[in-house]
């Protein structure tokens, strides 16, 4: 079962401050995701891991009806006080356990959300669930990165990461090949003192996804590279995988 990370309960306020993509990241994500939900049986979009609508928000003011499962109220609460978050519907618990009402022309997890499942049973569990909620010839898309690449920057010493509001973030990933696990560690400097934010990761290599997936009743559609939506191929240090319940 997947444990509220710390980041979601004790600095959900700031998570936007200091964790948000720059804009063009989002923006290509938003214009994936809507084109592939065009390709889709017409319906309604489900975000695992909605989180402060960073991605949801912005589909939504494309015309799309977006719910959301998230396990931290904390982190839903900053989502609701933004224009058009009082619309969207979401339920709050594990992605992996609960049932959202409804089927969906597309479910989507963004952000490597889908790893903080800690185990291969909670991510099984995740695409089984996903399967029953899609609509036939519906889609199940994530992101993720490559184990090679996460073991190639593994213990290269601590990297800053670009924050939306300028504040210095550095973070060091820990990588566990036994358990294919990684930890990310996030040190920020707000106003003067120093915050420690943690996530742990359970890694998952394609064709470990895609027999996810195939148990499922799921099938690989298309993988990209990324979510400018370019090929996928041996210099990708991720993916983004589309997978699509047969009509």
């Amino acid at each position: 079962m997947k444990t509220v990370p710390r980041y979601a309960t004790d600095f959900a306020d700031r998570y936007d401050d200091w964790f948000t993509p720059p804009a063009a990241s989002t923006r290509a994500t938003v214009d994936l995701l809507a084109r592939l939900a065009g390709s889709a049986p017409p319906g309604p979009l489900l975000e695992l891991g909605i989180g402060t609508g960073r991605v949801a928000l912005p589909l939504a003011e494309r015309g799309h009806q977006v719910h959301g499962i998230d396990a931290a109220k904390t982190m839903v609460d900053q989502l609701r006080a933004k224009p058009g978050g009082e619309q969207l519907t979401i339920s709050i618990g594990d992605f992996a356990e609960v049932d959202h009402d409804g089927e969906f022309a597309m479910v989507y997890v963004a952000n490597g959300t889908f790893f903080e499942l800690a185990s291969q049973q909670d991510q099984l569990r995740c695409f089984a669930r996903v399967a029953r909620r899609l609509l036939p010839g519906g889609l199940f898309v994530l992101d993720a990165h490559l184990p090679e690449a996460l073991a190639a920057n593994s213990g290269a010493g601590a990297q800053p990461v670009e924050s939306a509001n300028g504040d210095p973030v550095l973070r060091t990933r820990r990588l566990h090949p036994a358990s294919q696990r990684y930890i990310s560690d996030y040190l920020v400097l707000d106003e003067g003192m120093f915050r420690h934010v943690r996530v742990a990761f359970r890694y998952a290599a394609p064709g470990e996804l895609d027999l996810m997936a195939a148990t499922a009743g799921l099938r690989l559609r298309e993988r990209f590279g990324g979510w400018s939506g370019g090929a996928f191929n041996d210099s990708s240090s991720g993916h983004i995988s589309v997978y699509e319940l047969p009509a």
